[in-house]
């Protein structure tokens, strides 16, 4: 029996921040040492962080990564290392996993498949490298193997998948197994997306199965360079079982999630599944010497979170994503707290909520002092005692009222801020607004009016909210949240410089009619914290009496929650609610659906969504629905390109930065729109002649 304790070691690292990401590879690898690990998968380009962009062009970036990975090096006596970093060689840049072990390289494998679609771009920095062919670099004085290599020590084959190299029909691991592989390696960089995880640990499952051998899967975690969140998932599976998984969205700096794994048993699978060819390459392998130590058997079967089996697993993954994401995006810009246009409304109570949840999961996961800790920089939090103190010191809430505004929305967003403990402001811009028109009657000569001006008496409300709201965040350090969802963003249903003004947008990569469900949710059901993490300090306020069996709700979201979404910038009296203005949300996310992610032309969207609401819209109103989305989609794409950084959710995104990409000006899908129009036609007509003939 050759049995091994391997690790997946997960970090949270940060583009370019060299020291940052070079001491937390080194306080992985000590812990992993601390816990008897001897072999360590650390995660995709972990030395220079995954989203450097273009500044992998940068020669710079490569010397400082070559440098940090050399010292590195010295801290890996007694354990195998695989840590990720950009080489350049031959004059193309690479993305490649070093195998350290024992203070001594043994070589570089370079990653075969690039990522290329969606928010990646990886063909644009990095070079492919071409299976069975092996080449040499040379680092300070010293030569190493590079490409394709397996290494073996003492006897244990080594093998890597990099990331998009599992994705792929094609995938690595196939000619892995025909040289004979025992443990497959895949540090990777896998962005987070809703259900995610689940095709992730069928693949490492699979893979484990059919190539008989081990798997060991390290993903990156948090918010590491803006828009992108990764989940921190952390597997290892062998001969087709899951042995363990890893918390995934934790708040730590780096997990190590170990596993003992029997040698034996996947030669075994290997032998009696087909005949090893392994001298058939022998000039891909390196060959060196590690002393396994001896190690006990244990009894280990993996098992999902508390909250993974909970059924509501979109809405946790949802909550807690962003709640990580903007713990991240606000320690790494060192901003002293966030600041928020609270309308009462939907969208600005979401992100309220996620802002909670921001300091509640992770005094839930990290304790007080944990939090306080990483935001050691923030000196308002340091004398805080519970997480509702934090809450007040970090999120700053301002209601701003007009003529327009309703005591429903004022009384929804007091009840939310004070359930929450976010510090909240209340001022009327009625004043403003009037000035503002009063200037604009008297240089055109004439008086506004709702009949004529509609739209321009709407916007500048917005707008005069965002200058007392930026002036707010920039006195208090802050930053500021911008609160529009992806449904909006899709139709250009938001003002530009009113309510899309801010640093970072949370909600706009998820769909409106998703989150009015989330909304009520969060108030009815809330947040599984059961036995999550099991962090050293759980001091801070709690919703039910035990820790160990704890959920998360947010009361104060009752009245929001029981309101018709609605803008507020027309007079009261019109009654003016979103879905009157546009269509109701679940049709909008429908026609967006087909018509954007799956690129239907609007006839195929009428007809789809025609099956689709049989029985609740009559197709009349269907189609004016679907000329309406793909005008006002063609009208705004300028505000797309405008819309502060976003979290990316899922595959629905919008964003044309980093993941889709429309012209600013286009043909508006003129003719496309006249064949929808003509084929509706002809139903009609074909409609009224059954019923002739009948």
């Amino acid at each position: 029996m050759k049995l091994l304790k391997v690790a997946a070691g997960v970090l949270n690292q940060t583009p370019l921040a060299w020291e940052h990401n070079k001491q937390n590879i080194i306080n992985a690898i000590e812990e992993a040492k601390r816990q008897n690990v001897s072999l360590l998968c650390l995660t995709e380009l972990c030395i220079s962080g995954y989203g450097c962009e273009d500044a992998f062009y940068a020669q710079n970036t490569i010397d400082q990564s070559i440098a940090s990975l050399l010292e590195i090096v010295e801290h890996t006596n007694d354990i195998v290392v695989a840590v990720g970093l950009p080489l350049r060689h031959n004059n193309r840049t690479f993305d490649v996993a070093c195998l350290i072990a024992n203070r001594r390289i043994l070589g570089f494998t370079a990653k075969q498949y690039m990522a290329n679609n969606g928010l990646h771009y990886e063909t644009r920095w990095f070079q492919p490298w071409p299976p069975f062919v092996r080449d040499e670099i040379k680092i300070g004085d010293f030569t190493y193997p590079f490409g394709d290599v397996v290494y073996d020590l003492s006897g244990v084959r080594i093998g890597f998948e990099i990331c998009e190299d599992a994705w792929v029909a094609s995938r690595p691991g196939r000619n892995l197994y025909e040289r004979g592989i025992d443990i497959i390696l895949n540090p990777t960089a896998s962005h987070f997306a809703f259900l995610k995880s689940q095709v992730r640990e069928r693949f490492v499952v699979d893979a484990s199965r059919s190539f008989g051998v081990s798997y060991i899967y390290s993903n990156m975690l948090g918010n590491e360079a803006g828009r992108v969140i990764y989940d921190g998932d952390a597997m290892v599976a062998s001969n087709g079982e899951l042995l363990v998984s890893g918390a995934r969205l934790s708040y730590e700096d780096f997990l190590i999630v170990p596993a003992v794994i029997d040698i034996d048993v996947t030669r075994l699978n290997q032998a009696q599944n087909r005949a090893n060819i392994a001298l058939a390459f022998p000039n891909l392998r390196v060959t060196d010497r590690f002393d396994w130590p001896e190690v006990t058997p244990v009894v280990q079967r993996a098992e999902l979170e508390a909250w993974e089996r909970g059924g509501y697993l979109k809405e946790e993954e949802f909550a807690r994503a962003v709640a990580l994401g903007l713990f991240d995006y606000l320690r790494k810009s060192r901003s002293q707290g966030y600041v928020l246009s609270l309308s009462g409304g939907a969208d600005s109570s979401a992100i309220a909520a996620t802002v909670f949840l921001m300091i509640r999961m992770a005094v839930e996961n990290i304790g007080i002092d944990g939090v306080k800790k990483k935001l050691g920089y923030i000196k308002a939090i340091q004398d805080c005692t519970t997480s509702e103190e934090i809450i007040g010191k970090l999120l700053t809430v301002m209601y701003q009222g007009t003529e327009n505004s309703s005591d429903d929305t004022f009384n929804s967003a007091k009840e939310l801020a004070d359930d929450i403990g976010a510090t909240f402001m209340n001022i009327n811009i009625n004043g403003l607004v009037d000035t503002y028109r009063g200037l604009i009657e008297e240089q055109l000569g004439r008086k506004l009016s709702w009949d004529t001006d509609d739209i321009a008496l709407q916007n500048i409300q917005a707008r005069v909210r965002a200058p007392s709201i930026w002036m707010l965040a920039n006195l208090n350090n802050a930053l500021l949240l911008s609160t529009s969802n992806r449904s909006e963003a899709a139709v250009g249903y938001a003002t530009m410089d009113g309510d899309t003004a801010g640093s970072i947008s949370p909600i706009t990569g998820i769909d409106k009619h998703f989150l009015r469900g989330w909304l009520r949710w969060l108030e009815t059901v809330g947040l599984n914290v059961k036995n999550d993490w099991t962090p050293a300090d759980r001091t801070g306020s709690s919703t039910n009496d035990s820790a160990s069996d704890q959920l998360i709700k947010v009361q104060g979201l009752h009245a929001v929650n029981n309101l018709q979404p609605t803008a507020e910038l027309r007079p009261l009296d019109k009654k003016q609610t979103d879905e009157q203005d546009l269509m109701p949300y679940d049709v909008l996310n429908s026609i967006e659906e087909a018509a954007i992610r799956d690129k239907k032309p609007p006839v195929d969207v009428l007809k789809m969504i025609e099956v689709r609401y049989a029985g609740q819209h009559d197709r009349e109103l269907l189609l004016v629905w679907v000329e309406r989305f793909f005008r006002l989609w063609s009208r705004n794409q300028w505000k797309r390109e405008r819309y502060a950084p976003s979290f990316h959710l899922d595959d629905h995104n919008l964003d044309p930065r980093s993941w889709l990409r429309f012209p600013i000006l286009s043909g508006g899908f003129e003719r496309e729109l006249a064949e929808m129009r003509e084929w509706a036609a002809g139903q009609d007509r074909n409609s009224r002649k059954g019923k002739i003939g009948f």
